[in-house]
């Protein structure tokens, strides 16, 4: 994969600004930023929740 430097990182923002508008820009990074924050939290508590084995009632039955 190329690295990327300056003068393509202004060409992908330039890109952006006229896809996009200036005024959109900021509900864009707002709604990108939220995204990030939902999915850092639902890998943190998929982390913490028990295995479904764990949760699963015992019947009575023998084994």
């Amino acid at each position: 994969m190329p690295n990327l430097g300056l003068p393509e990182l202004l060409l992908i923002l330039a890109i952006v600004v006229i896809l996009f508008g200036a005024g959109k820009l900021p509900q864009l990074g707002k709604g990108l930023g939220e995204g990030i924050r939902n999915f850092k939290q639902s890998m943190k508590d998929g982390d913490s929740a028990p295995k479904e084995d764990d949760k699963r009632a015992d019947d009575g039955k023998p084994k």
